[in-house]
């Protein structure tokens, strides 16, 4: 049986679309929408990538490779945008690093866009920095919950946190063992203000999660949440129907 092994960056059939979103401020931020090539999506994660200025933006590479693999994968929808600031060949988003602050509007512009296109079951997914704005601004929105891949805790207060428990909001800790900001001790310590987490400390995990196993790692521990029908993820594209 020949196919296209799944690795690295590889884009498997789908979408995709250049989109534009526009700020309360004033701003345009650029971006791409990615859904299943020839059906609707059953979920939908918004991406937003780690700090801009240690060279975060929408094509750092686990929000790449979601964008390219699960619509085709898992029936999922992936949009991904540059915040305010940040440049990458899709283009350059206006404004300028808002500090996890300003971002708040850039987090709301992407929201407005999901309800416009009326895609269904929102996740928000945070890697890293990301995960400050979801913690921070992400129960404003109609979501179904959020995953936070990588949460350094470094901008999101205790209050902030706390918010989270009782709001009929998922919310999931993807923690590394070996990250270089919180790894899976403290991460209990400081989520233990949100009693239903799921919380999952990932062996031999480090923050970056760079390597094909720590990628499929983390795209099936998203799918999971989001559409559990789709595990296990296949490794050859096209995959080998089920006998």
């Amino acid at each position: 049986m020949t196919g296209l092994l799944i690795r690295g960056a590889v884009e498997l059939p789908a979408r995709r679309e250049d989109i534009e979103l526009h700020t309360r401020d004033g701003l345009t931020l650029v971006g791409e929408l990615s859904v299943p090539l020839d059906r609707d999506p059953v979920a939908t994660i918004v991406t937003l990538h780690p700090l801009p200025t240690a060279g975060g933006f929408m094509d750092s590479h686990i929000i790449r490779k979601m964008a390219g693999r699960l619509p085709a994968l898992a029936d999922l929808a992936v949009l991904r945008f540059n915040f305010r600031g940040v440049s990458s060949p899709r283009g350059t988003s206006g404004g300028s690093f808002g500090g996890g602050v300003d971002e708040r509007h850039d987090l709301a512009a992407a929201m407005e866009l999901v309800q416009a296109r009326g895609l269904p079951h929102p996740w928000l997914l945070g890697w890293s920095f990301g995960t400050e704005v979801v913690l921070t601004y992400g129960l404003e929105h109609r979501i179904d919950g959020a995953i936070l891949l990588s949460p350094p805790l470094h901008r999101a207060t205790d209050d902030e946190i706390a918010a989270w428990a009782g709001s009929g909001r998922r919310l999931v800790a993807i923690i590394p063992e070996l990250d270089d900001y919180l790894r899976p001790a403290e991460a209990r310590e400081r989520f233990a203000l949100v009693p239903e987490i799921d919380l999952v400390a990932v062996e031999g995990g480090k923050h970056l999660w760079v390597g094909e196993s720590q990628t499929r790692r983390v795209l099936t521990e998203v799918v999971q949440r989001l559409n559990p029908t789709a595990i296990p993820l296949p490794e050859i594209w096209p995959p080998t129907p089920p006998r």
